[in-house]
């Protein structure tokens, strides 16, 4: 018992020593082909292409969610870019980049039945948090 309390105490005295830097993500979105950068991190995230749309379209039943995959390149400044595949549903949904994770958290439009999607009228929704400090 007289540990339990020894810990506590220790706890509550030493635990206001540590601070933490914790940042809101911060959300960019950006077209097929195009590129957004994050004010406070100055990550850019280039959307290069879309790989694989075969969502399940609303409306519609499906057996299976489906899958969309886009084609990412990430840099920050003048370091050199490095290129990642995101996924919606399956697989990875997200990279690390440096300091950075950077997410999808969307990709618009969704598929809808009997309508075909014009490939350049994507945009996909990002994430980007800083990891550690």
């Amino acid at each position: 018992m007289k540990s339990l309390f020894l810990a506590l105490i220790l706890t509550l005295a030493f635990g206001g020593l540590v601070q933490t830097n914790a940042q809101r993500a911060q959300t960019v979105k950006v077209m097929v082909g195009k590129q957004a950068k994050a004010s406070r991190s100055q990550v850019t995230v280039k959307f290069v292409s879309l790989v694989e749309d075969s969502r399940c379209a609303e409306g519609t039943n499906c057996v299976w969610a489906g899958n969309a995959t886009i084609k990412v390149s990430i840099r920050r400044g003048s370091d050199p870019a490095e290129t990642f595949e995101m996924n919606t549903n399956e697989g990875a949904k997200g990279a690390a980049y440096g300091p950075y994770a950077i997410n999808l958290i969307s990709l618009t439009p969704v598929p809808k039945a009997n309508v075909r999607i014009n490939r350049n009228a994507y945009t996909a929704t990002f994430s980007i948090s800083r990891l550690s400090r």
